[in-house]
């Protein structure tokens, strides 16, 4: 049997020799490739027509565990722009952009968000990624995404500046939308248990508390004591609901709810999308179907 480290090896060559080949694609759209899905809803949607845009790590899948492909490093060839989130979350395009020879170097969209720190839980390090689900980092990525577009295409800058426009007056409703639904649940119900600690932004920016059974990744399996752990926080604090997560095997969710009594609450999209006929397609469908569940779930 080949080891791990062995097939990462093998991969990476593989890799290596692919890249060379050219990727079809439209030669009138400027190619964009997202590390994940939600950087490339946010880029179709300021970019248009003027971009074609392929997500590395699609919708309903784990980038914390995923790997890359060879057809993955011939995206990356053709790519004039690269979108990543940065912060660790998506660390596997270091090497991915080593070996496929890319020239185009990688837009970090979080590069101006004020960073959280991970509070000592594992996974990428010393920060927490998922900067994306508090609104206000969404306009500061869609902005560095409006900007990366135009400096790779500058005759589009008028169209991408019309899309970044429009995008950010839809954020600013969705904003609104997620306070006024949150103001409509009783402060002492704000309190919810999820399967992986991934809307510490949420929660900071909208004011809801999220017990999490594992740590800002989901690369690490939760251990009998975290299962223990998360069961007596849940009691003490008297969360009323236990919710899954689309990128997480839902079964210690459930038995959370079993032993504690908490009601299922529905399902949270927090690190990919739906597919196109799910109930999160998009990042604004995202964020409003979130703040449904919870609002269904936490109402008395």
């Amino acid at each position: 049997m080949v080891s791990i480290p062995a097939r990462r090896s093998l991969l990476l060559a593989g890799l290596a020799l692919v890249a060379a080949r050219p990727v079809a694609r439209a030669e009138d759209k400027l190619p964009v490739v997202a590390t994940f899905s939600i950087l490339g809803d946010m880029a179709r949607t300021i970019g248009g027509a003027r971009v074609a845009v392929v997500d590395l790590v699609g919708p309903d899948q784990d980038a914390h565990v995923y790997q890359p492909s060879p057809g993955d490093a011939r995206r990356l060839r053709e790519a004039k722009v690269i979108l990543a989130n940065g912060l660790g979350f998506d660390a596997f395009l270091d090497r991915l952009v080593s070996a496929s020879g890319t020239t185009a170097r990688p837009v970090i969209a979080s590069r101006d968000v004020t960073p959280l720190k991970a509070a000592g839980r594992h996974g990428h390090g010393a920060h927490d990624p998922h900067a994306w689900l508090d609104v206000a980092n969404a306009r500061l990525y869609a902005r560095t995404l409006a900007s990366a577009l135009a400096a790779a295409d500058p005759a589009g800058a008028p169209a991408y500046a019309d899309g970044l426009a429009g995008y950010l007056a839809m954020l600013d409703g969705l904003d609104a939308d997620i306070r006024a639904a949150i103001a409509a649940i009783a402060p002492e119900r704000r309190r919810v248990v999820t399967t992986h600690d991934s809307f510490s932004y949420f929660a900071r920016a909208y004011g809801i508390e999220f017990l999490a059974l594992q740590g800002v990744s989901t690369e690490a399996e939760p251990s009998a004591a975290d299962l223990a752990r998360i069961i007596r926080q849940t009691r003490a604090a008297k969360a009323p609901a236990v919710f899954l997560e689309n990128i997480v095997d839902p079964r210690k969710a459930q038995r959370i709810a079993q032993e504690t009594g908490a009601k299922i609450g529905g399902t949270l999209f927090s690190d990919a999308l739906s597919a196109a006929g799910g109930p999160a397609p998009s990042y604004i469908a995202m964020m409003r179907h979130n703040i449904r569940q919870l609002k269904d779930a936490l109402a008395p």
